[in-house]
């Protein structure tokens, strides 16, 4: 990787890494090619505020997530996502996981090292698969959170989503999701 402060050189150099980045967030080829190039555009005119002996990517990469969030207000804003409803809610099968008395009926497989884990690039792979997989606003919600770092009130606007004990139960879910589709394929 390339430190050069050249921005003709950015797109070689860190288009690759911006556009997984975008996609991994937005899921929509589209819409990140759009956040990339509007992440390269805000970079040269924002070439003077670079701290030299820093990253350009890290540097590009802050920028993009910015990008990132005031697309995702903007489309909370305009058009609610419409993959999580009361039907998805009922068909997940969440519920069906617990017994009466809210205890598992089968206790989930234990990671004794999760972190670990992750160290293989065979089980990382799987993971963005399991979280490619999810529902879109899951999928969006869970990286945002468990990926990004945003906080609760921070999210809850952003993705347009009612309370805070909403969005606690969707990454419940999402989470379970996760853990399942982990299970499943990693025998």
């Amino acid at each position: 990787m390339n430190n050069d402060m050249s921005p003709e050189s950015w797109l070689q150099d860190h288009g690759d890494a911006l556009y997984s980045f975008a996609m991994m967030r937005l899921h929509d080829a589209a819409a990140s090619e759009d956040v990339l190039q509007e992440t390269l555009i805000a970079g040269i005119q924002g070439l003077e505020r670079f701290k030299q002996g820093a990253s350009v990517r890290t540097w590009l990469i802050s920028i993009m997530k910015n990008k990132i969030v005031d697309l995702l207000r903007k489309r909370g804003r305009e058009q609610p996502l419409q993959d999580w409803d009361e039907q998805t809610l009922d068909n997940d099968g969440f519920d069906e996981q617990f017994a009466a008395d809210g205890h598992w009926k089968q206790v989930p497989k234990d990671w004794t090292e999760p972190m670990s884990m992750l160290e293989s690039s065979e089980v990382k792979q799987q993971l963005l698969d399991c979280i490619s997989g999810l529902p879109e606003k899951l999928r969006t919600l869970i990286v945002l959170k468990e990926i990004d770092g945003f906080e609760t009130q921070e999210l809850i606007p952003m993705l347009n989503i009612s309370s805070a004990s909403n969005l606690w139960v969707m990454l419940s879910r999402g989470r379970d999701r996760l853990r399942r589709c982990m299970d499943e394929h990693l025998q």
